[in-house]
């Protein structure tokens, strides 16, 4: 099953500043997939926050791979900034919602790699060296970084075009509806079935305490 997975510096903070930033993430991605022998479909590095779009071998894969992630980037963050000790470096646990294998998962994939044209941050979404899109545009790089891994299913011949192309919006708000509530994003039969099988029922609930009735 596949996985799009989240996580920001805690208080919004900066965790890349500068090329060797983002270099050193990738490859703690690499290192970390090597370990738990992970999937990496899609990815964008964004100054504050990062993006994976991640397909597990195994049951319990996707955690250890995303604690061997995190807990290495923290580590060599401190040391790198002479700060061990200094304090949170993400805003928690990670966030993570399952994505089923069909045009939902080319949504959710075009929706990680135009982050950055999404930001401002460059003119074409392929121009963003941190990104899954310009690894694929620069295949001959490989030094340090994770390997992708093939899609579940075929990368549209045009997806460069459609990835440089705006998102409806009810595509937007229904793929950060997922992000916000952990929530399966596929169609509802294949969201009901997934939401059970992985314990997520609670994700469709409305959120907030239940309306009192008159009387009671």
């Amino acid at each position: 099953m596949v996985f799009h997975v989240l996580n920001r510096g805690n208080g919004r903070m900066r965790l890349f500043n500068k090329p060797a930033d983002y270099s050193a993430f990738e490859r703690v991605m690499a290192e970390a997939a090597a370990h738990v022998d992970m999937r990496v479909l899609a990815y964008c590095l964004m100054p504050n926050h990062w993006h994976l779009v991640l397909r597990p071998r195994e049951t319990g894969d996707l955690g250890r791979y995303m604690q061997r992630l995190t807990v290495t980037h923290v580590r060599r963050w401190h040391e790198h900034r002479h700060s061990t000790g200094g304090g949170h470096v993400y805003q928690g646990t990670y966030k993570s919602f399952p994505v089923q294998s069909d045009e939902h998962f080319l949504a959710v994939a075009r929706y990680v790699e135009r982050n950055a044209l999404r930001a401002s941050l460059v003119d074409q979404a392929q121009d963003w060296r941190w990104c899954s899109l310009w690894r694929r545009d620069h295949p001959q790089v490989i030094d340090d970084v994770p390997a992708l891994a093939p899609w579940p299913v075929p990368c549209p011949a045009h997806w460069k075009r459609l990835v440089n192309q705006p998102q409806s919006q009810k595509e937007l708000e229904a793929i950060r509806t997922a992000v916000q509530r952990g929530r399966p994003y596929g169609s509802e039969p294949w969201q009901k079935r997934t939401g059970t099988r992985l314990g997520l029922e609670s994700t469709f609930r409305p959120r907030g305490r239940p309306r009192k009735e008159e009387g009671t």
